[in-house]
């Protein structure tokens, strides 16, 4: 009986200790760089095959300014320990690579100088996001220095209402049946990760706070 008793608290210590390991600055970058590669991949394919457009435009500014700022990154102060948030994060973020690639070309619903504009503003909402957030950012739920101010003082998921927005001008370009079904996913996976992320982070005061602050998490004044 004492040496089962024990267990759960090796098991804790063991956790713990990867965790911290996670959080060394080398170990952090690393996986910051290997986090990124499947972007940049995907990203060069993709333009070899098929040239440039406007859309593609602000994928490679996209990629480039979360290339910067992962690379730059705040080691965290506390990172999450359940398997199934870093699961959620891996599926949640890669998603939209699968679905670019897996969705058939379909029918344009909006003519190319509306999904143009729906590129356009998606580049301005994640610009501003992730230059808010500047280095505190991470793809796994994980404490950082807590943001209130640029696009997080309006919603506390800005890096999300453009990703989101991204999902409706896909489909307005490329519109099929596979094509709804997938990106509907990726928008059920992106706004499950906003909550998780929340109930992660709400154990901090100062995070609290800023929850009771500002209500809106995608859209001021709407949701």
């Amino acid at each position: 009986m004492p040496i089962a008793a024990d267990e759960p608290a090796r098991d804790a210590r063991s956790t713990f200790s990867l965790l911290r390991f996670f959080m060394t600055p080398w170990v952090d970058k690393t996986i910051a760089i290997l986090a990124c590669l499947p972007f940049v991949v995907a990203l060069y394919l993709r333009i070899r095959a098929s040239g440039f457009d406007l859309p593609r435009v602000v994928v490679v500014i996209n990629v480039f300014v979360l290339v910067a700022t992962m690379i730059s990154r705040r080691v965290p102060t506390r990172i999450t320990p359940n398997p199934l948030f870093w699961l959620l994060a891996f599926v949640s973020v890669y998603w939209w690579l699968a679905a670019a690639t897996l969705a058939p070309r379909g029918r344009p619903l909006l003519p190319n100088w509306g999904t143009n504009m729906i590129a356009i503003s998606t580049l301005i909402i994640q610009l501003w996001a992730r230059l808010s957030l500047g280095r505190n950012i991470g793809l796994v739920p994980a404490q950082r220095q807590i943001v209130t101010h640029g696009a997080y003082r309006y919603m506390r998921h800005p890096i999300y209402t453009g990703t989101l927005l991204s999902y409706f001008g896909v489909v307005l370009r490329s519109y099929s049946s596979s094509s709804v079904v997938l990106f509907s996913l990726g928008i059920i996976w992106t706004v499950i990760k906003s909550l998780v992320e929340e109930s992660f982070l709400r154990a901090d005061p100062q995070y609290a706070a800023y929850l009771q602050r500002v209500r809106w998490r995608w859209i001021p004044g709407i949701v």
